[in-house]
């Protein structure tokens, strides 16, 4: 693909926090770029990008969906990511692919709490973003309330490029304040006929102050801008579109436009805005990559005609076989393509390659640096792989998968559902790294694992209905961690005769506490890795962590402690790999229980929406659970409540809020951090 092609190319997501408008706004993006011809309503399960059908039955988002469009001279490929916390992964996933973002922001609710968490996640990838304040037309909208938030909640910067016309069930247009225009739509053609004339006069003043606040945030990014500016030089739109795309790129601004997506209004505009502000392929800092066989770090360029290197960003079960999103950020790609696996030294080989709409497939013959497609044979790829050629091996960095919480027990009801569990559990999880599967040591259980109670029901409502698979669970139980409350050390040794060889290993280490959310911190001392071998000290590492995967008062995770190995002596004649890991494991489960092992328990963000009357009652019942409520802030007629409450108390709660609330009250939760369990149940478990 030229560099003149690559340059229209948009490849953006949409995030924001639940009920927002995201899938309403990807929705008109394909009706006015003319890639549908009617528009699905969310709220009718009648969206065309929802379209699982516990999507459309729900009313959410649950996996991020895939498609293109054409906007003037721009191709966009556009993925429409989730907002409720159980699936933060599609977000996750999501973002680590893709070159820009719309945020969306209600102009009532303002910045929620998952609000802040997918902009914490694109910041981490450095994802440039434009903003959309979204649902003007109702009642309480507050833009320059939102506009505060996003200054003081996200420490963003935003520039509002645009005016209200009209303001709640009045609110008919906007205007544009570079242009001096305003902008009406038509709502008898859906607002696909734009009227375009100059702003009323009594705005001036309005638009005059509006102008200057961009002269000032772009100035940091054209010195010429600044200059002219204070000589009183009158300084033109496309200078100032120019040091907005800079400033947008380097992730320092954040344009901000406004709409009303389910009433038709500002998606043109929005449209013009990821052209003019979100960067193309060539844009982006370029991508760094490590050669596996020397780990030396190397630069990815986007170029058509380099050594092939792309992501697996995400992995689908589609009808039996493994469907692979691709992000190519080198090289080009056909079917029939040989290609390596590099994490894993694998290789594979692509049998066809699809730009996705949605759940539908455009088969292509090729696909170049830039772009995102799907390919179909790719047997042993996982999400956050890289593929690579042979010839050119690169190791891209993968992405942070958050810990799930929750787990359920399942079991078949059948002879016939045994023998497909396995195998339907198995596509479940390399399609979610956020799903996990054990057996209970104890009742010989299958523990389905992961991110919340919303996220356990879909998974077995798919073995039943996607898989046909039907099975019984159990109630949905806390997966705690483990640590200790004291310093502990311990020295073993380690020596036994398999499969007549003598492996020895001997080791003393030290292990103590460390504050919450510390997680696991490993101390090898520089001599060891220093003078111990490869084969040894690569023992040492996975032994380590092996060992920290499982606790011992009811084998659990062991976090928020430090492990220390103060010896560890090596006789090259009698010391093996096996002997190290086995010793390891030995010292650090010895040593954490003479720390005095506890148990931890997930604690989570709580944001309540409830009527304003019903208000007490519910932080009455919070305040009875163990909740602390950290904020209330008021809403016209309701009131959003953010509290932090042990994860034990959560389950069911939904039924009891809709009970308090006369059916009008909703929550969203997500990870906090683990904290001391109670003692009952601490008991419970024979501490």
């Amino acid at each position: 693909m030229p560099a003149g092609e690559l340059e229209q190319i948009r490849n953006i997501g949409i995030i924001s926090h639940i009920d927002a408008g995201k899938t309403t706004v990807s929705e008109r993006i394909l009706f006015y770029s003319g890639e549908i011809h009617k528009m699905g309503e969310v709220h009718d399960g009648a969206s065309n990008m929802d379209w699982m059908e516990q999507e459309q039955q729900r009313g959410i988002t649950i996996t991020a969906s895939a498609t293109s469009c054409q906007w003037n001279n721009l191709q966009i490929n556009l993925i429409d990511t989730p907002g409720h916390i159980d699936f933060t992964i599609e977000v996750e996933r999501s973002l680590r692919a893709l070159d820009g973002a719309i945020a969306i922001f209600s102009s009532v609710e303002g910045v929620q709490p998952q609000s802040e968490s997918v902009w914490r996640q694109a910041n981490r990838y450095q994802v440039p973003r434009i903003c959309l304040i979204n649902k003007m037309d109702r009642v309480g909208a507050d833009h320059q309330k939102v506009i505060s938030d996003l200054s003081t909640k996200l420490t963003a910067k935003p520039v509002l490029l645009q005016l209200p016309i009209g303001f709640e069930e009045k609110f008919s247009g906007v205007v544009d304040i570079l242009s001096n225009q305003q902008i009406l739509f038509d709502e008898e053609d859906q607002g696909r006929s734009l009227l375009v004339e100059a702003a009323d006069p009594s705005l001036f003043e309005e638009i005059a102050r509006g102008r200057e606040q961009i002269i000032e945030a772009t100035a940091d990014f054209d010195e010429q801008i600044l200059n002219d500016y204070l000589d009183g030089r009158p300084i033109d739109n496309p200078r100032l579109i120019a040091a907005l795309r800079k400033g947008t790129i380097a992730g320092k601004l954040h344009p901000v436009l406004l709409g009303s997506a389910l009433r038709n209004k500002g998606i043109q505009p929005l449209l013009d805005a990821v052209g003019l502000f979100l960067p193309s392929p060539l844009d982006c800092l370029p991508t760094q990559g490590v050669n596996p066989e020397n780990g030396r770090s190397e630069t990815v360029v986007c170029d058509p005609e380099g050594p092939l290197c792309a992501l697996a960003f995400k992995v689908l079960a589609d009808e039996g076989r493994k469907l692979t999103f691709l992000r190519i950020y080198s090289g080009s790609l056909k079917p029939g393509d040989n290609l390596l696996v590099s994490n894993r030294n694998q290789p594979e080989k692509v049998a066809r390659l699809f730009h996705m709409h949605s759940y539908k497939r455009e088969r292509i013959d090729i696909a170049s640096a830039g772009d995102i497609v799907t390919a179909t044979g790719l047997k042993s790829v996982l999400t956050g792989d890289t593929l690579c050629s042979s010839e050119h091996p690169l190791l891209l960095s993968g992405l942070d998968c958050p810990e799930p919480v929750v787990s359920l027990a399942v079991e078949p009801r059948g002879a016939e559902d045994r023998e497909k569990l396995a195998p339907v559990l198995e596509k479940l999880q390399w399609e979610d790294p956020t799903f996990k599967i054990q057996e209970d040591p104890d009742t010989g259980q299958t523990l389905l694992t992961g991110m919340g109670e919303l996220h356990l029901e879909v998974i077995v409502k798919r073995i039943e209905t996607d898989f046909g698979v039907q099975v019984n669970t159990g109630r949905p139980q806390v997966v705690y961690r483990e640590t200790l409350k004291k310093q502990s050390e311990y020295h073993e040794i380690f020596e036994r005769e398999i499969e007549g060889r003598l492996n020895h290993g001997e080791v003393r280490l030290q292990i103590k506490p460390l504050s919450r959310r510390s997680g696991v911190e490993i101390i090898i001392p520089d001599q060891l890795t220093e003078t111990l071998p490869e084969e040894i000290m690569t023992s040492v590492s996975r032994a380590m962590e092996q060992a920290c995967q499982s606790g011992p008062i009811a084998g659990y995770p062991l976090t928020d402690l430090q492990i220390e190995i103060l010896e560890l002596p090596y006789d090259p004649s009698v010391t093996t790999a096996r002997g190290i890991q086995a010793v390891l494991n030995l010292a650090i489960s010895q040593a954490v229980r003479k720390g005095s092992p506890t148990l931890l328990e997930p604690v989570m963000e709580l944001e309540l929406t409830i009527p304003s009357e019903h208000t007490g009652r519910v932080m009455g019942s919070l305040q009875q659970k163990g909740g602390q409520v950290a904020g209330v802030t008021t809403h016209v007629d309701q009131d959003i409540i953010c509290a932090v409450i042990p994860l034990t108390q959560m389950f069911g709660y939904m039924t009891e809020l809709r009970s308090a609330t006369k059916g009008r009250g909703s929550f969203t939760m997500e990870f906090s951090h683990f904290d001391q369990a109670p003692e009952e149940t601490q008991k419970r478990f024979g501490i």
